[in-house]
């Protein structure tokens, strides 16, 4: 029999054996399977950071992610306004795949226009996915996957959150302004239960109405009326982002969090001249209205409503320390919001359904430094444009686009009017190539027309309001 402080020892050894061992493991899973923040603007161009250049906005919290990770300059969104955007964010395939090709409004306009009244909760869902894998899961800011005009539309908490606070939904609407402090306490309790978390933070800036605080005008009292008010909200969101990543650093996970800044579409902009007035929306309430939009895209021709890179073409900024490079520019990896699920899926380690099948690819080796500056995958984009192009909005009238290798083929509606740009090495669109490479057009609307086979004619599932029935 062993001596009472010789069995002591041993079990204390024992103890702290079990201990080194679950602490190692420990810190190769969370190593392995980053937390993922993912900050999703509505209407913030490309142009609107001042680590892009701009004239007077100021966006110190997002120039700082830029600083400590790298910055993917040719990151194109799935639709050039906002419900068919975020579609491909939640699925991984390109929205027309569920008929939603606009903005989600009230019923009778999205019956007009062939739509569901909300994404189909039982759709595949990247925070379904991740709930699967042992992530908590979070929403707060903009949904617009419904509408809050649609009483009966699902909440968030259909679509596989553990919890929400949203606007442009059913139900309660949470004020705009309180996403980071949502955010912030989610984290603290996922920190405290030891499981990693998957959050998107959908930012109401910079879209209208523009809620202006006076604290962030007098930051701009120099500026014009029109540009404090654009360049108050812009600060106040990157105010916000701030605390997030003061959050993380004070928990010290920062090291061990993906934090992605991009916007759902390009900026919005009147089309002619438009007086400075106050608006009202039934989610946020009131502020200031169209006249105090003065986003600017970098150059890329258009701006939200549209398939040019204007429109589609959006910053999308990555940090994961130790992981991702820091002070980076990449300039050539043409990547895609339906790159999304897969990128976040393989990260987490999720199983995906055998049956599911995205219409992106992981990006995860281009986040560790490859660059992907043609795809092999085909990107598509389908929305409603008019035909001829309007004065107002000459770069307004595609309709249909394929991006495929280093090539961009855009169309009208009924695919008279083709042009094709070299999209890897023209980013503004300027040179139309259509007629020096006739077999490329001619392969590339193959492509398209055999992509368009295979949309629905009609939506599917349980997606419509009650309210149809009395139209």
């Amino acid at each position: 029999m062993l001596p009472q402080t010789s069995l002591l020892t041993k079990m204390i050894r024992q103890v702290l054996l079990s201990l080194y061992f679950l602490f190692a493991f420990g810190i190769s899973k969370a190593e392995d399977r980053p937390n993922i923040l993912f900050l999703f603007a509505d209407d913030w161009g490309w142009g609107d950071l001042s680590c892009h250049g701009h004239p007077y906005v100021k966006t110190p919290n997002i120039d700082r992610l830029a600083a400590e990770g790298t910055d993917f300059q040719r990151f194109t969104v799935a639709s050039g306004v906002c419900s068919p955007s975020r579609t491909a964010v939640m699925t991984g395939h390109f929205p027309a795949r569920y008929n939603i090709d606009g903005h989600f409004a009230w019923v009778p306009s999205n019956a007009k226009r062939g739509m569901p009244d909300w994404l189909d909760p039982e759709a595949p869902l990247l925070s379904r996915f991740l709930q699967g894998a042992g992530y908590r899961t979070a929403h707060y800011g903009k949904w617009h996957l419904a509408n809050d005009m649609i009483p009966d539309s699902p909440t968030p908490a259909m679509y596989g959150f553990d919890d929400y606070g949203a606007f442009n939904c059913s139900g309660e609407q949470m004020p705009w302004h309180e996403d980071a402090e949502r955010a912030s306490a989610f984290i603290e309790e996922s920190v405290k239960e030891e499981k990693p978390f998957f959050i998107n933070v959908w930012l109401h800036e910079p879209h209208t109405p523009f809620h202006t605080v006076p604290k962030y005008e007098w930051r701009f009292r120099d500026l014009d009326r029109a540009d404090q008010i654009y360049a108050s909200v812009l600060s106040h969101a990157d105010d916000r982002i701030g605390e997030l990543l003061d959050t993380l650093d004070r928990l010290a996970i920062a090291e061990n969090t993906l934090v992605i800044f991009s916007s759902d579409n390009g900026p919005a902009r009147a089309s002619k001249p438009t007086e400075l007035t106050l608006s009202y929306d039934t989610a946020t309430g009131a502020g200031w209205g169209i006249g105090g939009a003065k986003g600017i895209t970098g150059g890329r021709k258009a701006y939200k409503g549209a398939i040019f890179e204007g429109g589609i073409g959006v910053p999308f900024i990555a940090r994961w320390p130790g992981k991702i490079e820091a002070g980076n520019i990449d300039e050539e990896s043409l990547i895609s919001a339906v790159d999304l699920l897969p990128t976040f899926c393989e990260l987490a380690k999720a199983k995906l359904p055998e049956d599911y099948r995205a219409d992106g690819v992981s990006f995860v080796d281009v986040m560790r430094g490859e660059t992907m500056s043609s795809r092999d995958t085909p990107l598509f984009w389908k929305m409603g444009a008019a035909w001829p192009p309007q004065k107002t909005k000459p770069d307004h009238w595609v309709s249909w686009a394929v991006v495929h290798q280093k090539w961009k083929l855009v169309a009208n509606k009924d695919l008279s009017h083709l042009e094709l740009y070299d999209i890897s090495n023209d980013v503004a669109e300027a040179k139309d190539l259509s007629r020096e490479n006739e077999s490329v057009v001619k392969d590339l609307l193959a492509k398209l027309e055999a992509w368009h086979t295979t949309l629905p004619e009609n939506p599917t599932g349980k997606v419509f309001s009650k309210e149809r029935e009395e139209l």
